[in-house]
Protein backbone atom coordinates (compact mmCIF):
# COMPACT_ATOMS: atom_id res chain seq x y z
CA UNK A 1 0.00 0.00 0.00
CA UNK A 2 1.43 3.35 -1.07
CA UNK A 3 0.71 6.14 1.42
CA UNK A 4 0.59 9.72 0.28
CA UNK A 5 2.05 11.81 3.07
CA UNK A 6 2.04 15.32 1.66
CA UNK A 7 0.40 17.22 4.51
CA UNK A 8 0.73 20.54 6.25
CA UNK A 9 1.73 20.79 9.88
CA UNK A 10 -0.63 23.71 10.36
CA UNK A 11 -3.46 21.20 10.43
CA UNK A 12 -2.12 20.06 13.76
CA UNK A 13 -1.96 23.50 15.30
CA UNK A 14 -5.47 24.43 14.19
CA UNK A 15 -6.90 21.78 16.49
CA UNK A 16 -4.86 22.43 19.64
CA UNK A 17 -7.71 23.85 21.65
CA UNK A 18 -9.77 20.72 20.98
CA UNK A 19 -7.24 18.15 22.12
CA UNK A 20 -8.61 16.37 25.16
CA UNK A 21 -5.81 14.03 26.20
CA UNK A 22 -3.04 16.58 26.27
CA UNK A 23 -0.86 17.97 28.99
CA UNK A 24 -0.14 21.67 29.01
CA UNK A 25 2.53 23.20 26.81
CA UNK A 26 4.52 23.90 29.98
CA UNK A 27 5.19 20.20 30.46
CA UNK A 28 8.94 19.62 30.77
CA UNK A 29 10.70 16.90 28.87
CA UNK A 30 12.58 14.35 30.91
CA UNK A 31 15.59 12.37 29.71
CA UNK A 32 14.80 8.91 28.43
CA UNK A 33 17.11 6.01 27.78
CA UNK A 34 17.62 4.83 24.24
CA UNK A 35 15.01 2.31 23.20
CA UNK A 36 16.09 -1.29 23.47
CA UNK A 37 16.03 -3.32 20.24
CA UNK A 38 12.78 -5.21 19.78
CA UNK A 39 12.83 -8.45 17.84
CA UNK A 40 10.14 -8.89 15.23
CA UNK A 41 8.82 -11.79 13.24
CA UNK A 42 7.80 -11.80 9.60
CA UNK A 43 4.04 -11.41 9.06
CA UNK A 44 3.29 -12.59 12.60
CA UNK A 45 0.18 -11.84 14.65
CA UNK A 46 0.54 -11.39 18.38
CA UNK A 47 -2.90 -12.26 19.73
CA UNK A 48 -1.22 -13.91 22.73
CA UNK A 49 0.50 -10.66 23.78
CA UNK A 50 -2.41 -9.31 25.81
CA UNK A 51 -2.20 -11.31 29.02
CA UNK A 52 -1.87 -9.81 32.50
CA UNK A 53 1.41 -8.08 33.27
CA UNK A 54 2.84 -6.10 36.16
CA UNK A 55 4.60 -3.00 34.89
CA UNK A 56 6.42 -0.61 37.24
CA UNK A 57 4.31 -2.04 40.06
CA UNK A 58 1.00 -1.53 38.25
CA UNK A 59 -0.96 -4.76 37.58
CA UNK A 60 -2.28 -4.41 34.05
CA UNK A 61 -5.19 -6.82 33.55
CA UNK A 62 -5.48 -9.17 30.61
CA UNK A 63 -7.31 -7.77 27.59
CA UNK A 64 -10.06 -9.99 26.15
CA UNK A 65 -8.81 -9.52 22.60
CA UNK A 66 -11.07 -12.32 21.39
CA UNK A 67 -13.82 -9.71 21.68
CA UNK A 68 -12.00 -7.39 19.27
CA UNK A 69 -11.81 -7.89 15.52
CA UNK A 70 -8.56 -9.78 14.91
CA UNK A 71 -7.40 -7.11 12.47
CA UNK A 72 -6.86 -4.82 15.47
CA UNK A 73 -4.47 -7.28 17.16
CA UNK A 74 -0.81 -6.33 16.96
CA UNK A 75 0.86 -7.88 13.91
CA UNK A 76 3.69 -7.59 11.41
CA UNK A 77 2.41 -6.74 7.93
CA UNK A 78 3.71 -5.91 4.47
CA UNK A 79 3.75 -2.15 4.03
CA UNK A 80 4.94 -0.23 0.99
CA UNK A 81 6.04 3.30 1.82
CA UNK A 82 8.82 5.76 1.02
CA UNK A 83 9.05 6.72 4.68
CA UNK A 84 12.18 5.60 6.51
CA UNK A 85 12.18 2.86 9.18
CA UNK A 86 11.21 4.28 12.56
CA UNK A 87 8.50 6.50 11.08
CA UNK A 88 5.02 6.22 12.56
CA UNK A 89 2.07 6.43 10.18
CA UNK A 90 -1.42 6.75 11.62
CA UNK A 91 -4.37 6.02 9.34
CA UNK A 92 -7.40 7.33 11.22
CA UNK A 93 -9.92 5.95 8.73
CA UNK A 94 -8.53 2.42 8.95
CA UNK A 95 -7.96 2.74 12.74
CA UNK A 96 -4.38 1.50 12.38
CA UNK A 97 -1.00 2.80 13.51
CA UNK A 98 2.02 1.55 11.57
CA UNK A 99 5.56 1.56 12.92
CA UNK A 100 7.77 1.25 9.85
CA UNK A 101 10.35 -1.54 9.79
CA UNK A 102 13.03 -2.23 7.18
CA UNK A 103 12.39 -4.37 4.09
CA UNK A 104 8.81 -3.31 3.38
CA UNK A 105 7.38 -4.35 6.74
CA UNK A 106 5.60 -2.57 9.57
CA UNK A 107 4.22 -3.33 12.99
CA UNK A 108 0.50 -2.62 12.83
CA UNK A 109 -1.51 -1.74 15.93
CA UNK A 110 -5.23 -1.18 16.32
CA UNK A 111 -6.07 2.29 17.60
CA UNK A 112 -8.91 4.48 18.80
CA UNK A 113 -9.12 7.95 17.24
CA UNK A 114 -10.77 11.28 17.87
CA UNK A 115 -14.49 11.85 17.60
CA UNK A 116 -15.81 13.87 14.67
CA UNK A 117 -14.83 17.45 15.36
CA UNK A 118 -11.74 16.44 17.30
CA UNK A 119 -9.92 14.61 14.50
CA UNK A 120 -6.63 15.99 13.22
CA UNK A 121 -4.02 15.30 10.57
CA UNK A 122 -0.54 16.44 9.67
CA UNK A 123 3.09 15.75 10.53
CA UNK A 124 4.97 15.95 13.80
CA UNK A 125 7.73 14.11 15.63
CA UNK A 126 8.03 12.29 18.95
CA UNK A 127 9.89 14.81 21.09
CA UNK A 128 9.87 12.74 24.25
CA UNK A 129 8.10 9.86 25.93
CA UNK A 130 7.09 8.90 29.43
CA UNK A 131 6.15 5.79 31.37
CA UNK A 132 2.99 6.02 33.46
CA UNK A 133 2.45 9.73 32.74
CA UNK A 134 0.47 12.29 34.69
CA UNK A 135 -2.60 13.58 32.85
CA UNK A 136 -3.26 17.34 32.62
CA UNK A 137 -6.46 17.94 30.64
CA UNK A 138 -6.59 21.30 28.83
CA UNK A 139 -8.79 24.06 30.22
CA UNK A 140 -11.10 23.79 27.20
CA UNK A 141 -11.91 20.22 28.12
CA UNK A 142 -12.56 21.19 31.74
CA UNK A 143 -15.15 23.69 30.53
CA UNK A 144 -16.99 20.86 28.78
CA UNK A 145 -16.49 18.46 31.68
CA UNK A 146 -16.36 20.37 35.00
CA UNK A 147 -15.75 17.18 36.99
CA UNK A 148 -12.18 17.00 35.64
CA UNK A 149 -11.34 20.67 36.30
CA UNK A 150 -9.33 19.72 39.39
CA UNK A 151 -6.81 17.92 37.19
CA UNK A 152 -5.96 20.91 34.98
CA UNK A 153 -3.34 22.29 37.36
CA UNK A 154 -2.42 19.39 39.63
CA UNK A 155 -2.91 16.58 37.13
CA UNK A 156 -4.16 13.05 37.58
CA UNK A 157 -1.37 10.85 38.83
CA UNK A 158 -0.36 7.64 37.07
CA UNK A 159 -2.53 4.60 37.58
CA UNK A 160 -4.81 2.06 35.98
CA UNK A 161 -7.62 4.60 35.45
CA UNK A 162 -5.41 7.39 34.05
CA UNK A 163 -6.66 8.26 30.51
CA UNK A 164 -3.08 8.24 29.17
CA UNK A 165 -2.57 4.65 30.23
CA UNK A 166 0.81 3.02 30.70
CA UNK A 167 2.80 5.15 28.26
CA UNK A 168 2.61 8.45 26.40
CA UNK A 169 4.60 9.82 23.48
CA UNK A 170 4.50 13.58 23.04
CA UNK A 171 4.22 15.12 19.57
CA UNK A 172 5.91 18.39 18.69
CA UNK A 173 5.74 20.34 15.43
CA UNK A 174 8.59 21.30 13.12
CA UNK A 175 9.18 24.48 15.14
CA UNK A 176 9.78 22.44 18.27
CA UNK A 177 6.46 23.43 19.84
CA UNK A 178 4.26 21.03 21.78
CA UNK A 179 1.20 20.21 19.67
CA UNK A 180 -0.62 18.91 22.80
CA UNK A 181 -1.35 15.68 20.91
CA UNK A 182 -0.22 12.31 22.18
CA UNK A 183 0.15 8.68 21.25
CA UNK A 184 -0.87 6.96 24.46
CA UNK A 185 -2.28 3.91 26.14
CA UNK A 186 -5.79 3.45 27.40
CA UNK A 187 -7.57 1.23 29.92
CA UNK A 188 -10.62 1.33 27.64
CA UNK A 189 -9.69 -1.54 25.32
CA UNK A 190 -13.20 -1.64 23.83
CA UNK A 191 -12.61 1.80 22.28
CA UNK A 192 -9.99 0.38 19.91
CA UNK A 193 -11.31 0.55 16.36
CA UNK A 194 -13.70 3.39 17.21
CA UNK A 195 -13.76 7.19 17.17
CA UNK A 196 -14.11 7.70 20.90
CA UNK A 197 -11.23 9.84 22.15
CA UNK A 198 -11.01 13.62 22.30
CA UNK A 199 -8.34 13.98 19.66
CA UNK A 200 -5.33 11.84 20.55
CA UNK A 201 -4.39 8.39 19.30
CA UNK A 202 -4.93 5.61 21.83
CA UNK A 203 -3.62 2.06 21.88
CA UNK A 204 -4.23 -0.86 24.21
CA UNK A 205 -1.80 -0.65 27.11
CA UNK A 206 0.08 -3.80 26.09
CA UNK A 207 0.47 -2.35 22.59
CA UNK A 208 1.60 1.09 23.69
CA UNK A 209 4.30 -0.53 25.84
CA UNK A 210 5.53 -2.42 22.77
CA UNK A 211 5.50 0.74 20.62
CA UNK A 212 7.20 2.75 23.39
CA UNK A 213 10.08 0.26 23.47
CA UNK A 214 10.62 0.72 19.72
CA UNK A 215 10.47 4.52 19.57
CA UNK A 216 13.56 6.69 19.94
CA UNK A 217 12.49 10.30 20.66
CA UNK A 218 13.87 12.97 18.38
CA UNK A 219 13.19 14.71 15.09
CA UNK A 220 14.11 11.55 13.21
CA UNK A 221 10.99 9.84 14.57
CA UNK A 222 8.42 11.41 12.27
CA UNK A 223 4.73 10.89 12.86
CA UNK A 224 2.39 11.19 9.88
CA UNK A 225 -1.35 11.27 10.61
CA UNK A 226 -3.71 10.91 7.68
CA UNK A 227 -7.50 11.11 7.49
Amino acid sequence: MRIRTCMIASGLMAMLALAGCSTTSETKAVPVAAAAPVKTQTNAIFSDAYGPVTDAGYPLPAIPVSRLDKKFHRQIVDFDTKERPGTIIVNTQERFLYYILPDGKAVRYGIGVGKQGFAWSGEAYVAWKQEWPTWHPPKEMAVRKPDIARYVEDGMGPGLSNPLGARAMYLFNEKGQDTLFRLHGTPEWASIGTAASSGCIRLMNQDVIDLYNRVRPGRETKVVVIQ
